[in-house]
């Protein structure tokens, strides 16, 4: 025996080994085939497992399936029809679910191939039994029918018209109508959007997602319009299923099967019966779904929470419905319990919801008051001191009623005429006037105002409201009662007289001017003596900018090849200083363009603009009488002035003697002294090389006097020789 279990174990040893050598390991794939775990994996990918899913409802339509498969899959159908209401409950809002016409499709096409597997099995076994098409059919059959088929008939039909006639169609109305007006209200909505992104409410991404939302609304309201058509014919091939498979079964069990009617109405009546309510409880379930999605098109959040928050939003509806249970419990006949129970149930609810209501209103008045109060003004940045002022005026308390109404009479309050001094200044000068700040200052005394360019005293001066500033035209003292003073702007005796005084003033024929005048006048003079320093950098290129056509390509071809713009700016400082308007900007940079040509020192090329503008400055320097009036320099002087200037080319300077500057300051006052007391206001002529060496000297003692070169004066403009120096 040892021999024959050696002998027997000899053949069977190697084979074995060879076996285990060359096969392969546990759980590995055949050569050619994939392995377990490798299909497992494929499954789990989403297409993949979806499609396996569609494949094996579709099958359900062609192979017979065992009656423990098919209580498998009733289970699932059930369960996800469950799933399904559920989700379509919880939800915020409907897109969040816009998978659902997908769902139905597949839920529709799962109870058609659960239907027809069913038929097959109870026409081909239910002979043997109410057993035949599986537990749950047999389950729900029993429970419905109680031992009369006529019963489970009755109740069948009733699920399926409450599905078929109340649910599906009025879901499907409501999908129909809402595709309807969703798709009609879509290019109103696009042309919102449109109007947003362009109006800068909303950035490009934002834009992109509202139209993508807006896309994705159209879609799913069409989508379920279509598909609400699904549960119409499922309800309809439930009825045709029905229909047959009892006058089919009952042939099948009398005629083949050899059973009495009896036998084969029971079995075949229950069987169908069990398997349409297997199939119609979840398309009921479904249906309900469906409905509650399409109907809560606009409301937001979970339905729980949206009706809650409704149903609890009217106390007084809670108790008109309390009372009116309470009527329907005192009827005669009427059961008394349910109805008084429902009716303290809902009086309870009222006075609770009315009772929070109010608690909810007390709170948002408690917040609404502490949002209004008013709050400390938070703390500036410390970059607000970094900020200047161009323009102040600081009162002192007195002076605070012309600019909080008015103060004297029927003259207008300061604000209104600085209005109007900026359009004045707009126009006489060709430059905006920058904004003027009014302050209070307690450290002032209480009739004082300062005026202040870029923070640093320009003007000082004393207002008395309710007063009158009286002034001689002749320049002597005024015979009237009141505060003798000077005049702020230009120097001359003046007086403060009480505003009784004011027509006696006029009768005189005196000059009568209100506080706010005095004030916004003294303003103007400070402005035109200090405008060159508060046309900025900005100011000239917002007026490059709004040159229009031929001037336009004008500064085009000037800025930046032959001049910058800090040098046309300092250009028109130049011209500011001297009181010249700058409206005409396009001569101006005509001439600035003429200059470059030849040199590229901003004050010889001022110089040359200069003579571009003589018609203007000899306009802006006529007497009464229609002529210029002049009083030239003597050739001596000029002589001088030429033999002083020192340097070549832009370096030039004028190196006078202190003598003999004194003494030429002194001829010209006497000069212009004697014309003043003939009653004109001459101007000095000079020749163009000398005239800005000699403007220098006399802007220092004379700033109002205009110095023009010969080569500024118009052919056309009439002359006047005043005198001579």
């Amino acid at each position: 025996m040892s021999d024959t279990a050696a002998g027997g174990g000899g053949p069977t040893g190697p084979n074995t080994g060879q076996e285990g050598a060359s096969g392969a390991p546990s759980g590995a794939a055949v050569s050619g085939f994939p392995s377990v775990q490798e299909i497992i994996d494929t499954l789990r990918k989403g297409d993949v497992g979806l499609a396996t899913g569609i494949l094996v409802i579709l099958t359900l339509l062609i192979l017979p399936m065992p009656p423990v498969m098919l209580d498998m899959f009733l289970a699932v159908s059930i369960i996800f029809s469950v799933l399904v209401l559920m989700t379509g409950l919880f939800i915020q809002k409907p897109l969040e679910f816009s998978s659902f016409p997908t769902v139905l499709l597949i839920a529709t096409m799962l109870r058609l191939g659960l239907n027809i597997a069913s038929t097959r099995l109870i026409l081909a076994n239910g002979h043997e039994g109410t057993a035949a098409a599986g537990n749950v059919i047999q389950s729900f059959g029993n429970l419905v029918m109680g031992g009369n088929f006529v019963i489970g008939i009755i109740v069948f039909a009733i699920l399926v018209i409450v599905n078929f006639v109340v649910i599906t169609k009025g879901s499907g109305r409501i999908a129909e109508v809402a595709a309807r007006f969703t798709l009609d209200a879509m290019p109103g909505k696009q042309m919102a959007i449109d109007a947003d992104l362009s109006a800068g409410l909303i950035d490009e991404s934002e834009a992109k997602a509202r139209r993508k939302a807006l896309e994705d609304e159209s879609s799913f309201f069409g989508a379920m319009d279509g598909a609400s058509k699904f549960v119409r014919g499922d309800a309809i091939a439930g009825l045709l299923i029905t229909f047959i498979n009892i006058l089919g079964g009952i042939f099948i069990g009398v005629a083949q099967m050899e059973l009495t009617f009896s036998e084969a109405a029971n079995n075949y009546t229950l069987l169908t019966i069990g398997d349409g309510l297997v199939s119609q409880i979840p398309a009921l379930i479904v249906s309900t779904a469906a409905g509650l999605l399409v109907s809560k098109a606009g409301v937001h959040g979970a339905a729980d929470k949206a009706l809650t928050s409704q149903f609890t939003g009217y106390p007084k509806a809670l108790g008109m419905s309390a009372a009116v249970m309470v009527v329907l419990a005192l009827l005669p006949g009427m059961p008394m319990i349910p109805f008084l129970g429902l009716a303290a149930g809902a009086a309870y609810l009222a006075f609770k919801v009315g009772a929070n209501k109010k608690k909810e209103e007390a709170k948002a008045a408690v917040v609404k008051a502490i949002e209004e109060a008013p709050q400390p003004p938070p703390e500036p940045p410390i970059t607000d001191a970094l900020k200047m002022d161009e323009l102040r005026i600081e009162l002192g308390y007195a002076l605070l009623p012309l600019i909080n109404g008015k103060a004297s009479g029927d003259s207008d309050v300061l604000t209104e005429q600085i209005k109007a001094l900026r359009r004045q200044i707009a126009g006489d000068m060709g430059v905006i006037m920058p904004p003027v700040r009014i302050l209070d200052n307690i450290q002032l005394g209480a009739n004082d105002y300062v005026i202040k360019v870029k923070e640093v005293e320009a003007g000082r001066g004393i207002l008395y409201p309710n007063h009158f500033m009286v002034m001689d035209p002749a320049g002597g003292q005024v015979k009237l009662p009141g505060t003798h003073t000077t005049e702020p702007t230009f120097g001359l005796p003046a007086t403060w007289v009480e505003a009784q005084y004011r027509e006696d003033a006029s009768l005189r024929g005196y000059t009568v001017v209100d506080p706010a005048t005095v004030l916004s006048t003294h303003l103007t003079e400070t402005i035109k003596n200090n405008i060159s320093e508060l046309l900025t950098y900005g100011d000239v290129q917002k007026l490059l900018k709004e040159l229009k056509g031929e001037q336009a390509k004008l500064v085009e071809d000037l800025i930046p090849s032959q001049i910058t713009v800090s040098g046309v700016q300092r250009v028109l400082q130049a011209l500011l200083n001297e009181r010249i308007s700058v409206r005409d900007l396009g001569t101006i940079l005509e001439g600035v363009s003429e200059a470059t040509g030849m040199t590229r020192n901003t004050d010889t090329i001022a110089e040359h603009v200069r003579t571009r503008l003589g018609r203007q400055i000899c306009a802006a320097n006529l007497a009464a009488g229609g002529y210029l009036p002049l009083i030239a320099m003597s050739p001596q002087w000029e002589q001088a002035f030429l033999e002083a200037i020192i340097g070549e080319g832009d370096d030039r300077q004028l190196a006078m003697q202190p003598s003999k500057l004194q003494e030429f300051v002194g001829v010209v006052r006497d000069a212009f002294e004697e014309a003043a007391q003939q009653g004109e206001v001459p101007v000095l002529l000079t020749s163009p090389q000398t005239r800005p060496f000699v403007r220098s000297i006399v802007e220092r003692f004379r700033a109002h006097t205009t110095v023009m070169s010969q080569g500024e004066v118009h052919p056309r403009i009439k002359l006047k020789t005043i005198g001579s120096i």
